[in-house]
């Protein structure tokens, strides 16, 4: 019998921003995340995020091309990309499609560009990190500062043995996000690499 209250650590199998697998390493939950198959264009600027049930295997996986995604991550185009919409696909009634910016808020006025607050799929409300706590390199809080999650890369010291170390840590209260999670944490990663 699992001990309860323990958190999904999903480690992100390529490190890649665009195309990794997040596997729970107690096999309880298998997102990925990849370039969307029918709409990228030449800059692969499309994302999409499937619930693909059960681990991949290591080699190429092409089972996410017979499912519909959860999540539609549409970035700009340009040099350099830029904002674009995110689209929650669910059942036609409960699509919503939400621009980016307007997604992820920044948390003051005149903040800086990576700490910003998102309204979860709950109606609750939570706000990403960047660096705040030693050994994360993206926090997810409460209003009430308690922990949601925690992307955790691999330190250049550890040896990564075909994996790339790169963990997204979820407390089991709040595993019911992990799709807003994963998107919302991609954004922000977006956000970061391209200096938006």
């Amino acid at each position: 019998m699992r001990p309860h209250h323990i958190p999904y650590v999903l480690e992100d199998r390529t490190g890649v921003m665009a195309m990794s697998d997040f596997d729970d390493i107690y096999d309880r939950l298998f997102l990925r995340v990849t370039p969307h198959p029918h709409l990228s264009n030449a800059n692969n600027n499309v994302w999409a995020i499937y619930n693909m049930e059960r681990r991949s295997s290591r080699h190429s996986d092409t089972r996410h091309l017979d499912r519909h995604p959860s999540v539609i991550l549409e970035f700009g185009t340009g040099p350099g990309g830029g904002l674009g919409t995110v689209h929650f696909v669910r059942p036609p009634a409960a699509s919503l499609s939400i621009p980016m910016a307007r997604y992820l808020r920044k948390t003051a006025l005149f903040g800086g560009s990576l700490y910003r607050k998102f309204t979860g799929s709950d109606g609750q409300e939570y706000r990403w990190l960047y660096k705040s706590i030693e050994g994360h390199e993206w926090t997810c809080l409460t209003d009430d500062n308690s922990l949601v999650a925690y992307y955790s890369l691999r330190l250049p010291s550890v040896p990564a043995y075909n994996v790339s170390g790169n963990t997204l840590t979820i407390t089991e209260a709040f595993a019911h996000l992990s799709i807003d999670l994963i998107a919302s944490l991609t954004i922000m990663r977006y956000i970061a690499e391209h200096n938006l």
